[in-house]
């Protein structure tokens, strides 16, 4: 029941992450908003909300800063794992569009497979390496279209792509020990605050004549439909790792682009090639093998 809790977990977090790949793409075309702008005001309000959440169910919020070792991993989360990936993931999207960029990022496995493989010093399990090289062969014909000479992204895009990739992998692996040590929310809440106050020092945020598309209700609304399914997703992922391990977290959220690319057809009325059809199909399979493949590891 447990490993099937993390299934459902990382499933549900992944659907609604994709679905925030589109709702900023949008956002980025129709208003004044940078990437920058953007993901301080997305990671700090959404860091407050589930601090103050926490103050007012009674849960402390300041002791894990009052010791060194783990106020230093969540500087570190904060900065590089969660800010990174939102920041390389937002910045993919910049270059290309919401599905390649929810695509890319599935470089990820790559580079968590080989870590927890040279960390143990020993090969994957079978099921690992099919389930990848399954998902690499679609996530090949989603973004080419079975044709070598249409690769579907810009250099910048897929240097993003790798980012992303790395950054995932690091969000992936890294916070394992906080998780287990403190509660899940109180350190996804300090993870955004620190991500977004850190980025908003650094683009001076407070000098930015952006703050008036917060006139437009629309603008509005999206921004914080984007925090709330943002931070749910994120909140959900961390916690399926509880049951499920950090590769197999990561393969299952091949999820995603399925889901930004159905979204970007549907609203944005993106075509899909056969191949790229075919591309889908042979990611659905692999996740649905590799869960019950698992099971049985």
């Amino acid at each position: 029941m447990e490993r099937l809790k993390g299934i459902l977990f990382i499933i549900t977090g992944a659907m609604l992450w994709g679905a925030t790949g589109p709702l900023m793409e949008w956002l980025l075309n129709h208003t004044a908003l940078t990437v920058s702008f953007m993901l301080t005001i997305r990671l700090s309000v959404a860091g407050i909300f589930l601090l103050t959440y926490l103050l007012l169910t009674g849960k402390d919020i300041v002791s894990i800063w009052q010791q060194k070792f783990w106020s230093r991993q969540l500087i570190t989360f904060g900065i590089v794992g969660m800010l990174g990936v939102q920041y390389a993931f937002v910045g993919a999207i910049n270059e290309s569009n919401a599905v390649l960029a929810t695509l890319l990022q599935f470089l990820a496995p790559i580079f968590v497979v080989a870590y927890v493989s040279l960390s143990l010093k020993k090969w994957p399990p079978k099921y690992q390496v099919l389930g990848i090289i399954g998902t690499l062969v679609g996530l090949f014909l989603l973004l080419t279209n079975a044709s070598f000479d249409s690769l579907l992204v810009s250099n910048k895009a897929l240097l993003w792509g790798v980012a992303v990739g790395l950054t995932f992998a690091f969000y992936t692996l890294y916070p394992a020990r906080l998780m287990k040590e403190w509660n899940v929310l109180l350190v996804v809440g300090w993870g955004m605050l620190t991500g977004g106050v850190t980025l908003g020092i650094v683009s001076r945020v407070w000098q930015s004549n952006q703050w008036t598309v917060f006139t437009d209700f629309k603008i509005t609304g999206l921004m914080l439909a984007l925090i709330v399914t943002g931070t749910v997703a994120f909140i959900l992922f961390l916690s399926s790792m509880k049951y499920i391990t950090a590769v197999e977290t990561s393969i299952l959220s091949s999820i995603e682009p399925l889901t930004a690319m159905v979204i970007s057809v549907i609203v944005f009325g993106t075509s899909l090639g056969l191949w790229q059809l075919v591309g889908v199909f042979v990611m659905l399979v692999c996740v649905t093998w590799l869960s019950i493949a698992g099971e049985k590891a």
